[in-house]
């Protein structure tokens, strides 16, 4: 039998919104339903862990598995679980016992060790997936160290990157574990080194390089690679960056081979040459952030700083190091008070304004965006201070009315249909 009527595919597709606005709106609230999923599935492994806690492997009158036995899923102060209950957990939600038990552990971490950021999981505020992957790396942390972590990451949680929770764990450590971060800076000071594989070398003749060096002396080196490659591009080469930088090692190696270094030797009758003086003084800036305790040395487990160029926490003693080179230039800037009102009567803005605003914001205001608010390396471009409310139709020039937004984010607000709220 033959219809006339056209006859529409059953794709699956009928229910799709055809707007764009309609496509945006569906979208999220798909994305709020599968969220609040999330979130009430590490609510039920939590009261799973606390029907099979370890008191109910002691319990007489409770039917025990042999084999059976109390381990820590999560970090110290959380509760043990009974071993074969994380199996039957696993399988209900469809992984592995292994993952099974990650996930025990991640849930028993927010709920006891890491509150605030439970807190916001719970309410509907932030992604289950971002709260586990910090909890993935506290579970190691004495209590302390994790309620500092829970304390400064809640808030960002929701746009916090890998490289950021990383640095902010290392900052904890430093803080509240002293003897873990003293063992772990001596063991980053013993595991220097620069290697260059010649075993491994191309046809085209080139080899690998890798190495760990003292932040210090990386910057160092990175300023006269850039330096160098810049050289050359004025010079008319074609080269891209990382080619000339490639090449700028090499230079920078030849010239360094023609310094006049002591040479050891054992017959008295040959002159031993004096050792040149470098060719230039360390010209480095680090931006270093230190609390009254760090600088003076008054609180055990506070001394810690922050170099912004790398947004890096940094211990106290490591900063002396480099402030004590000989070679070093040290310059004391007074304390900024971010939340000080400044104004300027024009369009303009200066570093009056854009150093506090940098140091308030730190980063792109736009949403998820990490790039730094500060020119922090040759290169890179700061971000541009941008007016909450447009200066032509009487936005002020003030602190309170500027925000740091990247080039790219700056432009999409400026001609898209993006505001500040």
């Amino acid at each position: 039998m033959s219809g006339t009527r056209d006859q529409q595919p059953d794709d699956g597709s009928a229910w799709l919104p055809d707007s764009a606005s309609t496509v945006l709106e569906a979208a999220r609230e798909l994305r709020t339903a599968a969220d609040a999923a999330e979130a009430r599935l590490l609510e039920l492994a939590v009261q799973w862990a606390l029907i099979h806690p370890a008191e109910s492997l002691a319990d007489a009158g409770t039917f025990r598995l042999h084999g059976d036995v109390p381990v820590p899923i999560a970090g110290p102060g959380a509760p043990l679980v009974a071993e074969f209950s994380i199996a039957e957990f696993a399988a209900a939600i469809g992984t592995t016992t292994e993952s099974g038990r990650r996930y025990l552990g991640h849930a028993l971490e927010l709920r006891y060790r890491l509150n605030k950021l439970w807190a916001r999981v719970t309410t509907g505020d932030l992604a289950a997936w971002k709260a586990r992957r910090v909890a993935e790396q506290t579970r190691w942390l004495t209590p302390e160290a994790a309620t500092y972590v829970d304390k400064h990451v809640a808030p960002l949680a929701h746009k916090i990157g890998p490289a950021q929770l990383d640095r902010l764990i290392a900052e904890a450590v430093a803080r509240h574990m002293p003897d873990q971060a003293e063992a772990d800076r001596k063991q980053a000071w013993d595991q220097r080194r620069f290697d260059i594989d010649f075993d491994t070398v191309a046809i085209a003749g080139t080899c690998q390089v890798s190495g760990e060096l003292d932040l210090a002396d990386a910057i160092d080196l990175h300023n006269a690679l850039t330096a160098d490659a810049k050289v050359q591009a004025d010079l008319g080469s074609t080269l891209t960056l990382d080619q000339r930088r490639s090449v700028a090692l090499g230079n920078i190696a030849r010239r360094d081979l023609t310094l006049d270094y002591p040479q050891m030797v054992d017959d008295e009758d040959q002159p031993q040459t004096k050792p040149s003086k470098p060719s230039k003084p360390r010209d480095m800036v680090l931006y270093l952030h230190l609390t009254d305790a760090a600088t003076t040395g008054a609180s055990v487990g506070w001394g810690v700083g922050r170099v912004e160029n790398t947004a890096t926490p940094v211990l106290a003693e490591t900063i002396r190091t480099w402030c004590g080179h000989p070679e070093a230039k040290i310059t004391v800037k007074p304390v900024i008070d971010v939340a000080k009102h400044v104004h300027h009567g024009a369009y303009e803005i200066d570093g009056r304004i854009s150093e506090p605003v940098a140091l308030r914001d730190h980063t792109c205001v736009f949403p998820w965006c990490t790039k730094p608010a500060r020119r922090l390396k040759p290169g890179e471009h700061a971000a541009d201070c941008d007016h909450n409310h447009p200066y032509a139709q009487g936005g002020a020039t003030c602190t309170c009315q500027i925000a740091a937004l990247c080039r790219k984010h700056h432009r999409l607000k400026t001609h898209g249909r993006w505001r500040y709220l």
